[in-house]
């Protein structure tokens, strides 16, 4: 039996996971959090073979999750869902340790598939992303500006593009506003931004938002 842990801030996200993966007979859901605090505690309490984790998250976000766990060297395989596609944030969520990077808005029963190849300890990729690996490695070494951003810096280009307010993004992120505009001005120094229309326009040219 393959025993799994849920991490996702929305209640209703983690039923559909729940339920999706109770209809497979060799997987189990042991265990939900909704941030990092929760998954701290639920670790303590109990272990699973796989852990299903989001990356938009309150305060630490999955991938600082993923950079954690990868620290302290545990067992637990972690399966990224994601709202976001996954030219955004595939090739980081693995680069940080995770085994799979699954799209939720994808077909539900790839996430059965994804946990009993991770559970495995085999690396699970969509095509798409087998693709993006690929084009990686037979491309010329030209870095995308974007590239060069921490985690953090990423995910608040990408929301700030969205149409997201500083303060929507601090409330979200369970951080201060003025750490969300310390982030911000790093993103614009980075990327030799000057302002918000700007910051949209590059993520939409690089692929980064829809338009």
């Amino acid at each position: 039996m393959i025993k799994v842990f849920l991490c996702d801030d929305h209640a209703l996200i983690r039923r559909g996971i729940r339920d999706t993966l109770s209809d497979a007979a060799d997987i189990e859901v042991v265990g939900e959090a909704g941030d990092y605090g929760e998954l701290r505690q639920l670790m303590r309490e109990k272990t699973a073979d796989v852990l299903v984790l989001d990356i938009n998250l309150p305060g630490r976000s999955g991938l600082d999750v993923l950079h954690a766990l990868k620290d302290e060297g545990t067992a637990m395989r972690v399966l990224v869902v994601s709202m976001y596609p996954e030219d955004q944030y595939a090739i980081r969520a693995l680069r940080a340790g995770a085994y799979g990077y699954v799209n939720k808005g994808g077909d539900p029963g790839l996430i059965v598939s994804a946990v009993r190849t991770v559970a495995q300890g085999r690396k699970y990729v969509t095509p798409e992303i087998a693709q993006m690996l690929v084009e990686s490695l037979t491309a010329p070494a030209v870095e995308n500006a974007h590239e060069k951003l921490s985690d953090r810096e990423m995910q608040t280009l990408v929301m700030i593009a969205s149409g997201k307010r500083l303060s929507d993004i601090a409330e979200e992120l369970m951080l201060s506003p003025k750490t969300v505009s310390v982030y911000r001005a790093r993103v614009l120094e980075k990327l030799g931004l000057t302002n918000n229309s700007e910051m949209t326009v590059y993520a939409i040219r690089s692929g980064l938002v829809g338009n």
